[in-house]
């Protein structure tokens, strides 16, 4: 039994080890923000700036049409970290989602389970499976 205790101790220390870790990247990869009350569409870029791009068009009108949704989404560009955006919606408020994959891919699964009735926190964890490594 004495030899087992420092092969139990060593299994318990990684158990702890890869818990803190997992706990830590799931936290940090997609910590969604809370939507802010009253947030608006007024900063986002109008859809005909977009002129026949179905796809951006598509985005940038869900933007408008959905802001407490977008609100409440990280994006998974990490533009929160290297351009200080707030949310899903920052990036509608320039031209920073017409030129991000991630951006527009976030916002399409956004509008169509939005437009299904699915909740925002469903919206969520579809995204954070989609995108969290």
């Amino acid at each position: 039994m004495v030899r087992k205790l420092p092969w139990v101790v060593a299994g318990v220390a990684v158990l702890a080890a890869a818990l803190v870790l997992a706990t830590t990247r799931a936290a940090s990869a997609g910590h969604h923000p809370t939507p802010r009350q009253g947030i608006t569409a007024a900063a986002v870029l109008p859809a005909s700036a977009f002129g026949q791009d179905e796809r951006l068009v598509r985005a940038y009108t869900a933007a408008h049409a959905m802001p407490e949704v977008f609100d409440g989404l990280y994006c998974y560009c990490q533009c929160k970290e290297n351009f200080r955006h707030v949310s899903l919606l920052t990036c509608f408020e320039s031209e920073h989602g017409a030129s991000c994959d991630i951006c527009l891919t976030e916002a399409a699964m956004a509008a169509e389970m939005h437009a299904t009735g699915a909740s925002l926190e469903v919206i969520r964890r579809a995204i954070d499976a989609r995108f969290r490594s």
